[in-house]
């Protein structure tokens, strides 16, 4: 089975109709997963990815990169977001594969592209469920210290495992239940500013969105690859485009509808938490920055609502998104594995569940060893996550322009002119401004792929399935 080295898009009915599995097998592939998601499933699954609460985790590290500028880095890093979103839309209707970015850059322009974009989201598909419950293991400490966070790490892995091992139908009904927990408590958290500042014990103002103490703005750019890890998501719901009722249009629908809701979530949440912090405040490393919102939250609130927040965002928000998280880099695995790009074994479907068994088995694996290391590190690894996406992302914008353009002389210029250059470019700056040390390591793992793949190219490899 070899997939085009530029593949068409697939012509549709002279209704505007088409079959999702007929589009597929043209590009080269087979209906192997179950297609049960509606576009509220997906929906879900897109906002439990993204995870409403998912500023809490990373609020006293963004805080202190942009001098308090919370608020305004979540806008940035939400524009930034925002043409990647769009391309991401318009290669969910013209790809519907599972492969994500790396099917996109791929089938946009070329396979080899396609690998090193695959090869650089992986860094951040392999190390976010890692990261997650490094995160969930932090706050869980906090409750019951006595229990080492390694333990939790190992906990919150097998569980979330599990779940996804029972089936993508089973994944959807918990996320349901898990994001109406999440919002309900993030609805309290946000009255009860409200309330506060109706009493005057809490004041509105800008701070949020300037530098303190006459900080520069480009402390915000710097950032930015930290809060983009709130926004990695809607790249997630395009691995469900072959299970989603609808394929490509559905998804494309749920990219738009997810981000515009997150980012109005993400942005008034740190705002509120972002007023409610003294003025002059720096989080100390180590635990206290980790636990930076939760702190704030039992200063000026209650402690008893720490402990429920807390409690929301490790053993709820946290938990859900790990699930969410372990499906999508499953999925990015089984279609690499399916393409020959890494060992076919990754590739095995699981006839029962119709899931990627060995895939989910081998990111559960890797999530415990990266975990386990990385309990001490969730700074770095937090960094290294997103400078895997936010590479990936400029790749897959010089594929849309690519494809539309270049092959196809588009002339929708915002989607497949502007839009690509512009979300290229503020990617490149805020990939320019990460933290150092993510560069190095980031910079290396793009090396090592760059390598594999020109290895790939001189042998005269083909890449497909059936070679693999």
């Amino acid at each position: 089975m070899n997939v085009p080295e530029a593949p068409q898009a697939v012509p549709e009915r002279p209704d505007g109709t088409y079959d999702d599995s007929d589009r597929l097998h043209e590009l080269g592939y087979e209906q192997e997963l179950a297609r049960t998601l509606s576009l509220a499933d997906v929906v879900i699954y897109g906002l439990i990815y993204m995870v409403p609460l998912a500023p809490v985790a990373v609020f006293g590290i963004v805080y202190n990169m942009s001098a308090g500028a919370v608020a305004s880095v979540y806008v940035v890093a939400a524009i930034a977001m925002l043409f990647s979103a769009v391309s991401y839309k318009e290669m969910a209707v013209r790809f519907p594969v599972a492969g994500s970015v790396y099917s996109y850059v791929r089938m946009g322009s070329n396979r080899f592209l396609g690998f090193v974009s695959g090869w650089a989201i992986l860094l951040d598909y392999l190390l976010l469920p890692a990261l997650l419950c490094v995160f969930a293991a932090s706050a869980m400490t906090g409750v019951v210290s006595w229990v080492p966070a390694w333990i939790w790490v190992v906990i919150f892995v097998a569980a979330t495992a599990l779940i996804n091992i029972m089936g993508i139908s089973v994944t959807a009904t918990m996320n349901k239940i898990f994001l109406y927990i999440q919002l309900v408590v993030l609805a309290v958290f946000l009255v009860w500013a409200a309330v506060l500042i109706l009493k005057g014990q809490a004041h509105l103002s800008l701070n949020p969105f300037v530098p303190a103490d006459g900080g520069s703005w480009s402390l915000i750019l710097g950032a930015v690859p930290v809060a983009a890890l709130s926004y990695i998501g809607f790249d997630a719901i395009s691995t469900l485009n072959e299970e989603a009722e609808g394929g490509g249009k559905t998804v494309s629908k749920a990219t738009m509808i997810v981000l515009y809701q997150v980012t109005a979530l993400f942005v008034v949440q740190v705002f509120v938490a972002g007023i409610l912090v003294p003025s002059g405040t720096e989080f100390a490393d180590g635990d206290p920055v980790n636990n930076a919102f939760y702190n704030v939250v039992g200063t000026a609130m209650a402690g008893w609502f720490k402990t429920v927040l807390l409690l929301t965002a490790a053993l709820i928000a946290i938990f859900a998104n790990t699930i969410a998280s372990n499906a999508t880099s499953a999925r990015l695995v089984f279609s690499m594995a399916r393409d020959g790009q890494l060992p076919k074994f990754l590739s095995r479907v699981n006839d029962r569940h119709q899931v990627p068994l060995n895939a989910m088995v081998f990111i559960a694996l890797l999530s415990v060893g990266v975990g386990i290391l990385g309990v001490e590190q969730s700074g770095l690894l937090t960094t290294l996550v997103t400078f895997g996406a936010i590479t990936a992302y400029i790749l897959l914008h010089v594929s849309v322009f690519t494809h539309f353009v270049v092959r196809g002389g588009s002339r929708r210029y915002f989607v497949h002119w502007v839009s690509p250059i512009l979300g290229a470019a503020l990617l490149l700056v805020a990939l320019w401004n990460a933290d150092s040390n993510a560069k190095i390591v980031g910079s290396c793992w793009l090396v090592i792929g760059l390598g594999v793949a020109a290895y790939f190219k001189l042998t005269g490899r083909s890449l497909s399935a059936s070679d693999a």
